[in-house]
């Protein structure tokens, strides 16, 4: 089976929402107003790129990552490898051509069948709405977290709000930098 793995810009507060300036937010860009820089703090990025073998995404993400990640240096790495987009309203045509193979998926069913899959690990970036529907179907079985510390209240939230038994998580990496980024990478549990 193939690991899935959720990959987040966190606030202390949960938010995902916005981090790289999408339009519509109130704090929208986040990540980059308010921390200094500092590469080491980032180098989970590099290593998810290095250690990924295909990339989940939702459809707002998919829409918003597609015509720019492609030309992008920093995620060279995911141009030729494989895509999945969960959505129930795209077809192929709204695909972007120079991004390698994408692959529409309609369900969490049907991530779930992927995972039984031949093939290393599967990464999601972004995806809110995805992320919640994941966990709440037990899919995600790690969780890669760069928490910003700041409080932004309001926003859409990585963790679903569903009214369900306790989900155990083990720390197996967790780092600080001088900036107040903390990197925590999780095993869920079961």
């Amino acid at each position: 089976m193939r690991t899935l793995i959720s990959s987040a810009f966190i606030s202390l507060d949960g938010v995902v929402e916005a981090p790289g300036g999408e339009p519509g937010y109130r704090n929208s860009g986040w990540t980059f107003k308010n921390i200094d820089f500092i590469p080491e703090a980032f180098e989970i990025k590099g290593r998810e790129q290095q250690e990924s073998t295909a990339i989940l995404l939702g459809r707002t993400s998919y829409q918003a990552f597609s015509p720019v990640w492609p030309d992008m240096a920093d995620f060279a790495e995911y141009k030729e490898m494989p895509k999945y987009v969960v959505s129930t309203t795209l077809t192929d045509d709204d695909l972007v051509t120079n991004w390698g193979d994408t692959t529409i998926l309609r369900s969490v069913e049907d991530v779930a069948a992927l995972k039984q899959t031949e093939g290393g690990p599967i990464i999601v970036h972004g995806s809110a709405a995805l992320n919640q529907s994941l966990a709440d179907a037990n899919l995600i079985d790690r969780y890669h977290l760069l928490v910003f510390p700041l409080l932004l209240g309001a926003g859409k939230r990585l963790f679903p709000a569903t009214d369900k038994d306790a989900q155990k998580l083990q720390l197996v990496e967790s780092q600080a930098f001088a900036n107040g980024l903390q990197l925590n990478v999780f095993d869920v549990v079961r």
